[in-house]
């Protein structure tokens, strides 16, 4: 029998890692459970395990302006830990990077062996944890880059716009920023997918396909909710000033997995709709409207 670890298992894709993988033999570790910036305790905790999810990471996106060696630890030092003990003790490692690896010019969707160009400190940051992962364990690393994930167990960008509704007339979404929403259910069974199969190991973008701008999915959203998409009103970039920088443009393509005879995952429509029927969209904690920092990674 397979045994599988959960790094970050208590966040939001944490929790739905954990969930796909209900019936099999799993081991879910925590922030509080596992530091992976400990060398020593991430090799014991890898030990006995034959597929290692990383769904940890530091994913304060401006913080890490701020504190860019803290955001070092966790996204690159932190990943490097587990892709040496994954390789010391024969694993496979499932880590999940970021479309922050770009600088967010393009207009056609990114490939996954496009070269890395990220544009602020956590994307630094998440672009060195890929490198550092894919040198130690260049056989056994599997390096998945998502983004604008939602889902429950987590803050996020759909939680937030229903908060908003309730205690708003309208809201102001930005307009020119292109991505990918993504729902954490829908990725976790992708990760699980891949690593049960005998793809070869290297980089992969696990987003739902298509393409909108967080103006479009909020109104999305609030058709999802039974909310008039009318109190949306866009907005850009500049009516939200954060400390870092964000690609305008975070679109992934996703050819990997056709060469690889597997899948890519479905429209980001269709599965927001499956979200909302699975009763996922509720209103949840503060966050900012229109910045795919909330909770996102």
């Amino acid at each position: 029998m397979t045994r599988y670890l959960v790094t970050g298992a208590v966040g939001m894709l944490g929790h739905d890692l954990v969930r796909v993988l209900a019936g099999r033999e799993v081991t879910a570790l925590g922030r509080g459970e596992l530091d992976i910036t400990d060398a020593a305790a991430v090799s014991q905790a890898v030990a006995g395990h034959d597929v290692v999810f990383n769904a940890a990471a530091y994913t304060d996106v401006d913080g890490a302006e701020a504190d860019e060696s803290r955001a070092f630890a966790v996204n690159a030092h932190g990943v490097e830990n587990l892709a040496s003990s994954a390789a010391r003790h024969g694993a496979k490692l499932v880590t999940l990077s970021t479309d922050y690896v770009f600088d967010g010019l393009s207009t056609t969707p990114y490939a996954e062996d496009q070269p890395r160009d990220p544009i602020n400190a956590y994307g630094r940051s998440k672009a060195a944890g890929e490198e550092l992962a894919l040198a130690a364990h260049p056989d056994g690393a599997y390096v998945v880059r998502t983004a604008w994930l939602y889902g429950s167990g987590g803050p996020n960008f759909a939680a937030t716009m229903l908060r908003l509704a309730s205690r708003n007339a309208t809201v102001s979404v930005v307009d020119d920023q292109l991505g990918q929403p993504t729902w954490t259910a829908d990725l976790a069974v992708q990760l699980l997918a891949l690593a049960d199969s005998d793809a070869p190991a290297g980089i992969y973008h696990g987003t739902n396909s298509g393409e909108t701008s967080w103006f479009g999915f909020a109104r999305a959203i609030f058709e999802e909710a039974g909310l008039d998409p009318e109190r949306v009103l866009p907005t850009d970039s500049a009516s939200f000033v954060r400390p870092a920088a964000r690609p305008a443009y975070s679109v992934l393509g996703h050819e990997a997995w056709a060469a690889v005879g597997l899948r890519p995952m479905r429209p980001w429509r269709d599965a927001l709709g499956a979200a909302a029927a699975a009763g996922v969209l509720a209103p949840d904690s503060p966050a900012h409207p229109g910045s795919s920092g909330a909770g996102s990674r």
